[in-house]
Formats: structure tokens, C-alpha cells, sequence
């Protein structure tokens, strides 16, 4: 049997109509940059994520680059994240001149650990940028403190997290911006790149909308320098289809989650740790374990597609050695990145598949 770690077309098969109508109905307008599209579905994220403000943009990419842009971040300024994501996270930062100053991750959630930020808060750092990895937040409430106390801007990178709740609040609402992506891979995925940008600050909502066309308003007249970071409207009508579905999605997953965890108990593994004021949304399922490597390529063997997120710690990245970071420096991060594997975990993945997963995880460590 085969079993991939994604099968978007099956999600397609169960939506088709309503997805080639929206799409249709763009090309149709001939209104394919921001718009109508855009904006109505801008309304429904706000509503989604229960904030004042969502700013439609190119990629998630772009959501991280405009928002440190709008925070005021550059060149010189130090932005605290975690090294343990996706390179967006860090290199958006460095795009600007700012530096990005990694502190270690909690072992149990992977997120930033909240209880070392204190210590390398200097007079130059203007920002925390922290992740909701795998989809559960990060503990806000610890990191907004520190924020406060220090005066510092607050960036969610909620990338693989809409739909994740943190005591009541959904992510993204927390901070001073948050941003989104709908890369196809994510829960709620595009047909191509996509972001966007969440706040209920009307001053920022504005200044977001400013950047993402060059820095002007009205058009020709740039006050700022922004960038080409608007949102095409048939991927916005495509997410206006797919946000309807995913709640049921995100439950699923849950389920998906909830059922790995039952039969993986007792394994050498580390499963997936949520935290009580957490809702996780699983846009990964991953477990851990030192003979990761191995296990990865009998699973592959078998014909099981996994992956890994994240195999080389941001701090460790070639592109970064100017920052002086060295190995052993952010251990928790450098031991995730050498033992977490993701399991295939989508709302269509059938029980039989589900079953032969788990089957053979249990067989390989049974030949231990």
C-alpha cells in the first residue's frame, strides 16, 4: 500500500463545483489583483479570527515582511524568534538589516520557550516574532507580558495555525499583527501562493494595506516604500470555498491526532504534547524519536510518505554563520531537528491507511 503524506485531490474531488464555479466567476469579472474577491474574503477571515482588520497579500512570506515593515523594524534592529521553523520566519527579519536573535524551543511543543526571552532582550531588540509551530500557539500570554515590560512589538507567525485557539482567542489576534499563509500544504490552502495579515490596530490595518501596493495612496503616489504584495482574487475566491470546510477539517484532523496518540502509546516515541488552554489544529502530526532515520526509511520502504519539519535549526543554517551561532548553542532545537518525523494526517486519509501507519511504526521498533 501506498500512503502519501498529502493528497490534495482528494479534497478537491469533494469540493470541485463549488471550486471551478468560484473561479469561473473571477475570470468571469476580469478583476484579478485585490477587489471585490479579495475584500469579501478579507470580511470572512476577519469574521473567522474575530479581529477588526485582514489585509489579503502574496505569500505568507510577504505577511512576516510587511508586518516587520509596518512594526517600523530595520536595519540594525534585533527581532526575537525561534530557530525551529520554517526559513520565512527568520530570513524575513534578516531581509531588512534587522537581526534575528534565536532563543531554544520548549522540548514538549517545540514553540519558542517563553521563560528564556527575558534574558536577550537588549536596548536594540524592537520585536518578538514567535510561531505556532505544527499548529498550537505559543504561550501568548507570557510572551505579551515580556512585550509589554519592554516595549516591544509582537509578530504572530501563525503560518500552519488558522483555526488554533489560545485560552478563547484564536492566533493571530493576540499580537499587534498576525500573519497567515495559504500555501497549498497549509489547512486552508490555496492553488498558489497566498497570505494574510490579521490586526485590530486601524492604524497598522491601513499602513499594511499602503505597503502592499509599493507604499501608495492614492496610486502613483508613494509617501512609503513598500512592495508588490497583493493577493490574487482567484485564490481569494478558492479560500472563500475552502474556509467554509475548515472547522470540519480541523476536527478531523483532531480525530486523526486523538487516534495515532491512542495506538502509538507505549512506543520509544515522543508524541505530540498540547497544552490544556490550547486548541491544536495538526497541520502536522509529529512524533519523535532518536532512531528517527531509520524508522523514516522503513516507513518509506513500505511505501509511507513522512517528513521532516525542521532537519537543520535556523541558527545552524549556512546562510546565518555571520550571526556567530555555533553548535550546542540551542540544544533543545538541534535534538527536535535530528529526531521529529510528521506523519501523514489529512482529513481524507482513510482508516485503512491510518491502521497500516501505525502497524508498521509498532513492527519497526518490534524488530528492535
Amino acid at each position: 500500500m501506498k500512503v502519501s503524506a498529502l493528497d490534495l485531490k482528494r479534497q478537491y474531488d469533494g469540493i470541485r463545483e463549488e471550486i471551478n464555479k468560484a473561479v469561473l466567476e473571477v475570470i468571469a469579472s476580469q478583476s484579478f489583483v485585490l477587489g471585490p474577491f479579495v475584500e469579501s474574503f478579507e470580511r470572512d477571515v476577519a469574521n473567522y479570527c474575530k479581529t477588526k482588520h485582514a489585509i489579503g497579500v502574496s505569500s505568507g512570506t510577504d505577511a512576516l515582511l510587511l508586518a516587520l515593515m509596518a512594526c517600523g523594524i530595520k536595519n540594525g534592529d534585533e527581532v526575537i524568534t525561534t530557530p525551529f521553523t520554517f526559513f520565512a520566519t527568520a530570513g524575513s527579519i534578516a531581509r531588512l538589516g534587522a537581526i534575528p536573535v534565536f532563543v531554544d524551543i520548549d522540548p514538549s511543543t517545540y514553540n519558542i520557550d517563553v521563560h528564556k526571552i527575558a534574558r536577550v532582550i537588549n536596548k536594540k531588540t524592537k520585536a518578538i516574532l514567535p510561531v505556532h509551530l505544527y499548529g498550537q500557539c505559543a504561550d501568548m500570554n507570557a510572551i505579551l507580558e515580556v512585550a509589554q515590560a519592554h516595549g516591544l512589538k509582537v509578530i504572530e507567525d501563525a503560518a500552519q495555525a488558522i483555526g488554533a485557539v489560545y485560552k478563547g482567542n484564536p492566533a493571530g489576534t493576540l499580537g499587534h499583527i498576525g500573519c497567515f499563509s495559504f500555501y497549498p500544504t497549509k489547512n486552508l490552502g490555496g492553488y498558489g501562493d497566498g497570505g494574510l495579515m490579521t490586526t485590530n490596530d486601524d492604524h497598522l490595518a491601513e499602513f499594511l494595506k499602503i505597503l502592499r501596493v509599493h507604499g501608495s495612496k492614492p496610486k502613483y503616489y508613494h509617501s512609503y516604500i513598500g512592495i508588490n504584495g497583493r493577493l490574487d482574487a482567484i485564490q481569494a475566491a478558492i479560500l472563500s470555498v475552502k474556509l467554509k470546510y475548515l472547522d470540519g477539517w480541523s476536527r478531523k484532523r483532531g480525530e486523526l491526532a486523538a487516534y495515532y496518540s491512542e495506538n502509538l502509546k507505549g512506543l520509544p516515541v515522543r508524541l505530540p504534547k498540547i497544552e490544556p488552554y490550547n486548541t491544536h489544529i495538526f497541520h502536522q502530526y509529529v512524533i519523535a524519536t532518536p532512531q528517527r532515520d531509520a524508522m523514516m526509511k522503513y516507513l518509506e520502504q513500505q511505501g509511507i510518505e513522512t517528513a521532516i519539519y525542521y532537519p537543520v535549526s535556523l541558527h545552524l543554517q549556512k546562510c546565518f554563520e555571520y550571526l556567530g551561532y555555533k553548535k550546542g548553542d540551542l540544544p533543545e532545537s538541534e535534538k527536535a531537528s535530528n529526531e521529529v518525523l510528521a506523519l501523514p494526517v489529512y482529513p481524507e486519509i482513510t482508516q485503512n491507511e491510518l491502521d497500516y501507519v501505525i502497524g508498521h511504526i509498532r513492527n519497526f521498533f518490534s524488530r528492535q
